[in-house]
């Protein structure tokens, strides 16, 4: 049906673009209850939100008007989280306004703010651009939003995720209150409710799609793979499916590896992470949409707003890290009514991490193989007898080329030549390795959710012809199975039901793989092996032997009878020489005194003391007298000595007065005056030895100068004189 209530420009631009009928989406945002009104939208992916908003913005911008007038302030402000998707919504907005000769401009980080400025002052109808830059462009003045009429929040989710709130307010607070506000997002959380109360007036709420409810135009496929086989499985999946495709990488490591990888085969690829600058994005994209490039690898930076045309196929090089994830890098594809793959590359060891996932989506996959060799020769055949060229007119240039050519080669060797050169041009597909026993439907309770039995557990692979093998971290390293088994899986890119006997010894441990695995098992050790352990080929352990059963014991049998050793043939064994018993422990004399105490240190047998020893002090007897006496100057004692204790210990000290002087109580020296009492009166400074009283010469006549100071030290002139001698003799320091 003809696109309702729609402006005569953007319809023309419509059926120029082939629409031919609106999705639900745009239906819903061109209903007459939604005319002129603000709306609250959620749409899923792809379903055409871009056309959405800017149809329901037409009537509001243009009313009643063909064209637009002369441009100046902005009449429109869309508002992306990225610079890709905001790019994307200029190139739609683009084509759409076309016929109405609408100026639309971009206003994203990353490009040169200078050049967006002169765009802005020499005026534009639709402004289209990131939360960061627009802000930065009100702040200095470039951008006036005050005759603006419509605004939209493209992704409203996304920018608040990126934390973009902030910036998002003051955008919305700077413009009129009168405005129409649409938002639309893929979710409608709780923020988002709140941010659509507080901006929005009376908003319709439209919701196209059911809670959970996964995209209807994309086809899930869960591919099984051996771990080490990741690579070759996204080899066979592009040369499988459609030409056009999005690999998706977690890392911008991986993103690095899988480029050069995919290059090297011989793939048209590209790379896009967020270490790239904007030049470099800009260009692998345009790249991709001129149709230089057929393969994207890309990390979670280009999963929201990326178009890409003739996209049918994503592969999930690496699980998303959640549900929301998985449905934004599938929703890549299956866009405009489209159909599009979605395959998530399962290694066995995280099937039950991708089981998880795709139940959170609510998805229901088909799990298989990846493709083999001969299913891609297939394709191949049947691709090349489809081809279009077979259906394009020829031109009489072509068939008389042909009809020479018939002349010289037959039919089939042309025919030869010409799959030989087509040949050339594709990637030759990898030999892969698919165990249906990994990886199988789960069953309707683990893909749906519904009640269902587990299937039953495999049983366990034969381990005749097995091989050995050794890994460096044995009891001493605290090695035990539980985390022993994930991390030879891990590292061997094999399953627990590969592992047959394991052998923990003091310092290694040694672990048996099945034949189908050692192979496989002995060339992933080689590049995957971590620092800390090693692990090399190695024989089998020597077989644990059964311990002999122990006799039992007779309690009631007599005890063996005690026999003495037989005495020595040279008689008794003589005492050590340093044996306890033997030792003296009489203090040695010293070398101080003959009193027969010392405190010298004792030394070994046969060695010489390396010094004299201080011997020590004998105890103080109180009761005997002193050894000494006071002596006068001829050496005679003065008086004996009388200890205290004797007179008694609490007796009081005899008291003698001093004998009197015999000048009676004059003093010992007369004072003397400190200034003399001469008619000149004192001298003003009372001379030191070694020290002058003042500086300069004293007046005959007067009172002396008063003190100023030292002198300043005055040069020598060292200017030669006419005999070549200096003026004087130079200044040495002393």
């Amino acid at each position: 049906m003809p696109f309702p209530a729609s402006h005569p420009a953007l319809e023309r631009a419509l059926a120029a673009q082939g629409y031919a009928e609106p999705t639900p989406v745009q239906a819903a945002v061109l209903a007459a209850d939604a005319a002129d009104r603000d709306l609250l939208v959620s749409a899923q992916t792809g379903s055409g939100k871009t056309v959405a908003f800017g149809l329901a913005a037409a009537p509001t911008l243009l009313g009643d008007a063909e064209t637009f007038g002369q441009a100046a302030e902005p009449l429109a402000l869309v508002i992306a989280p990225t610079r890709e998707l905001a790019m994307q919504v200029n190139r739609e907005l683009g084509w759409l306004y076309a016929e109405a000769k609408a100026a639309v401009i971009n206003c994203v980080g990353g490009m040169d703010a200078r050049r967006e400025q002169r765009a802005l002052n020499y005026g534009a109808h639709i402004v289209v651009g990131t939360p960061g830059r627009l802000r930065d462009h009100i702040e200095r003045g470039h951008l006036d939003l005050s005759k603006l009429k419509v605004a939209v929040l493209d992704e409203a989710d996304e920018m608040l995720d990126m934390g973009f709130r902030e910036d998002l307010e003051f955008i919305l607070d700077a413009a009129p209150a009168e405005r129409r506000t649409l938002l639309f997002s893929a979710t409608l959380a709780r923020d988002i409710v709140e941010l659509a109360k507080r901006y929005q007036n009376d908003a319709v709420r439209i919701d196209t799609i059911g809670r959970n409810e996964p995209h209807r135009d994309i086809e899930y496929r869960a591919v099984r793979v051996a771990p080490n086989e990741v690579e070759h499985a996204v080899v066979n999946l592009l040369r499988f499916e459609a030409p056009g495709a999005l690999v998706f990488a977690n890392t911008r490591e991986s993103v690095r590896s899988m480029h050069a990888k995919l290059r090297e085969r011989g793939f048209a690829v590209v790379g896009l992470s967020g270490e790239l600058s904007q030049r470099e994005r800009a260009d692998a994209l345009q790249a991709l949409r001129d149709g230089h490039a057929r393969v994207c690898v890309a990390t979670d930076v280009a999963a929201r707003g990326l178009d890409l045309p003739d996209l049918g196929l994503v592969i999930h090089a690496e699980l998303p890290i959640n549900k929301a994830t998985l449905l934004h890098r599938s929703g890549r594809t299956g866009r405009a009514g489209k159909k599009g793959v979605s395959a998530l590359v399962v290694p066995y060891t995280r099937r039950r991490k991708a089981e998880q996932l795709l139940y959170a989506a609510g998805v229901e996959a088909d799990w298989g193989g990846a493709p083999s060799a001969d299913s891609i020769r297939e394709k191949d055949q049947e691709r090349l007898l489809e081809d279009p060229i077979f259906s394009e007119t020829s031109t009489d240039e072509d068939i008389a080329l042909a009809e020479a050519m018939l002349a010289k080669r037959t039919p089939v060797e042309i025919a030869v030549a010409l799959i030989r050169t087509r040949r050339a041009k594709l990637p030759s597909p990898e030999d892969i390795y698919d165990d249906p026993r990994h990886g199988a439907d789960p069953g309707p309770r683990l893909r749906t959710g519904e009640p269902g039995e587990r299937p039953e557990r495999e049983p366990r692979v034969s381990m005749e012809g097995s091989e050995w093998f050794r890994i460096s971290v044995g009891r001493r390293g605290n090695a035990d199975p539980k985390w022993l088994i994930p991390m030879i899986c891990r590292l061997g890119h094999i399953t627990k039901k590969d592992i047959g006997a394991i052998r923990i010894f003091d310092y290694d441990t040694k672990f048996e793989i099945s034949a189908e695995a050692a192979v496989k098992f002995g060339a992933a050790v080689q590049t995957t092996v971590r620092e800390d352990v090693s692990i090399t080929p190695t024989t089998a352990p020597a077989p644990r032997g059964e311990r002999p059963p122990r006799e039992p014991r007779d309690h009631d049998a007599p005890r063996r009878e005690f026999k003495p050793r037989a005495p020595r043939e040279d008689g008794p064994r003589p005492p050590r020489a340093n044996a306890p018993g033997s030792r003296d422990h009489t203090p040695r004399p010293s070398s101080f005194g003959d009193d027969g105490f010392s405190n010298a240190k004792p030394y070994g047998r046969g060695e010489e003391p390396k010094g004299d020893y201080k011997p020590r002090r004998a105890p103080r007897d109180h009761d005997a007298p002193r050894p000494y006496s006071p002596q006068d100057s001829e050496g005679a004692p003065k008086r004996a000595f009388k200890p205290r204790h004797e007179a008694g210990a609490d007796a009081p000290r005899e008291y003698k007065p001093r004998a009197p002087r015999a000048d009676g109580d004059a003093p010992k020296k007369p004072f003397k005056k400190a200034f003399s009492d001469n008619a000149a009166g004192p001298k003003p400074y009372a001379k030191a030895p070694g020290a002058k009283p003042y500086a300069g010469k004293r007046d005959a006549d007067g009172p002396a100068k008063p003190f100023r100071g030292p002198k300043p030290f005055k040069a020598k002139s060292f200017d030669a004189k006419p005999g070549g001698k200096p003026a004087g003799k130079p200044f040495k320091k002393k």
